[in-house]
């Protein structure tokens, strides 16, 4: 595996990768692996002949500069783990090398850059995302690349933007990695002290209740939504958002009708920590 910094290094790994007839493949990320990295990172070796993995902690998709500080960073723990995979390139740029002096474009996909996570996080979070992905992905010229449903409006954006700015790189959503007893693997789990990581998982059992109310027959969202509710409030837990919305355009529903998407932010010990289900109504009306 080579580590490089440079885009013009980048292009020409991927230059002869890709005149050698291999299909690309490209797995963004912000580093502090775990396995729900790892798992993206051996679906696009399975698919793929050529592997690049990014690795940047992309400064304009925060709006907090202290979450920006506090993000775990540890690139020779990323790279032994990547190599580990099979991966052929790891793509560690310095921030002047992505925002190069005089940096003055952004990349704004609206409607759903609004709500949920661009509510809480602010208008310049999703910006940000779109941004980034979008120049990764002209640095890269992927044949695919591979992000995780534990950010489901994130790939969302992503697919649009790649849609709508006729970007011939296919997106695949891979299934969202959990722990044992439930909680979405992240990178800021690391920050959960011992009893913040026993609530954590609360997180998960909320959206399991509420899939079971959707697969048993509930249509109304706000019932469905309840089931879960009532296992945050037991916990202390009270969610930065809960929601009910479409799966396409993440407006929010009063009815479940269709495949629709469960989304939930909390803090928990200090640590903002985001999760969802994708539910199916069941064959009973309620």
């Amino acid at each position: 595996m080579k580590i490089v910094r440079s885009v013009v290094e980048l292009r020409d790994l991927v230059r002869g990768a890709r005149q050698g007839g291999a299909r690309i493949g490209l797995v963004p990320t912000m580093g502090a692996f775990h396995d729900g990295h790892l798992e993206l990172m051996r679906r696009a070796r399975e698919q793929s002949g050529f592997v690049v993995v990014s690795l940047f902690v992309n400064p304009t998709q925060f709006n907090d500069q202290a979450d920006l500080s506090r993000y775990p960073r540890d690139e020779a723990r990323d790279a032994e783990l990547a190599r580990g995979v099979g991966v052929d390139v790891l793509f560690a740029p310095a921030v002047a090398e992505v925002y190069p002096d005089g940096f003055a474009s952004s990349v704004q996909v609206a409607g759903l850059s609004e709500p949920l996570e661009g509510t809480m996080r602010g208008p310049g979070h999703f910006r940000g995302v779109a941004t980034v992905v979008t120049k990764l992905l002209n640095m890269v010229q992927p044949d695919v690349a591979y992000f995780g449903q534990k950010d489901a409006q994130q790939a969302l954006i992503i697919r649009r933007l790649v849609r709508d700015l006729d970007i011939p790189t296919h997106i695949e959503i891979c299934p969202t990695v959990r722990e044992p007893d439930g909680l979405a693997m992240s990178s800021r789990n690391v920050r959960l002290d011992p009893t913040a990581r026993q609530r954590a998982p609360t997180l998960a059992r909320a959206l399991r209740a509420v899939e079971a109310s959707v697969a048993e027959g509930e249509h109304d969202a706000g019932r469905a939504l309840a089931a879960g509710e009532a296992i945050l409030a037991e916990a202390g837990i009270a969610p930065e958002y809960f929601a009910a919305v479409s799966s396409d355009t993440l407006e929010p529903v009063a009815r479940i009708t269709g495949e629709t998407l469960v989304a939930i932010a909390a803090k928990v010990g200090g640590v903002r920590l985001i999760d969802n289900v994708l539910v199916h109504p069941g064959s009973h009306e309620r």
